[in-house]
């Protein structure tokens, strides 16, 4: 009796956990029926740069993006509001992603922008990671009827400065696409 008790229980807590996990065990807080994004992000000579995915978790919208053959140092990345990313400047993207209408920058009182993530370290091998978690978003709220884009600056974002943390010009874009 006591065996079949603690097989039931040991049962029942494999079940409980299997139901909070989505991606074979880690426990990422991934939403069942989360929606995800991809941006395959171009240079304005259209070379190939890397990749950045957009994916709902609980609370928010998870962002990786993964570049190479890039220049070494700090760069501002930013969702842009509109799904497009026409060379060489890429300003067809438009602004940040703003619906709250908010200023720029973690660092400013009057910030962030929905679409201010983190700033994004390349190495001298040219390749740079960033992942971050920006809470309150969901991926389809990104592919609205006009899209949304990721852009990468030449420089480093301040993370306070309206409208785009001085970060320097675009150098490189992806459009985001479902799946």
């Amino acid at each position: 009796m006591r065996a079949t008790t603690g097989i039931i229980m040991l049962c029942t807590a494999a079940l409980a956990l299997g139901a909070c996990t989505r991606d074979g065990g880690s426990m990422r807080g991934a939403t069942p029926a989360g929606q995800s994004a991809s941006a395959m992000i171009r240079t304005a000579a259209g070379a190939d740069a890397g990749k950045a995915t957009a994916t709902d978790v609980e609370g928010g919208v998870r962002y990786t993006l993964d570049v190479r053959d890039m220049p070494a140092g700090t760069h501002g990345a930013h969702i842009h509001m509109v799904g497009q990313c026409d060379a060489p400047d890429f300003t067809t993207a438009g602004g940040h992603w703003n619906p709250t209408t908010m200023q720029h920058g973690s660092m400013n009182p009057r910030g962030p922008h929905a679409g201010d993530l983190p700033n994004l370290i390349v190495g001298t091998d040219g390749r740079g990671t960033l992942a971050v978690t920006v809470p309150g978003q969901t991926v389809a709220g990104l592919l609205d009827a006009d899209g949304s884009s990721i852009i990468v600056h030449a420089g480093a974002d301040d993370l306070k400065t309206d409208p785009s943390g001085n970060s320097g010009g675009r150098i490189a874009c992806g459009v985001f696409r479902a799946g």
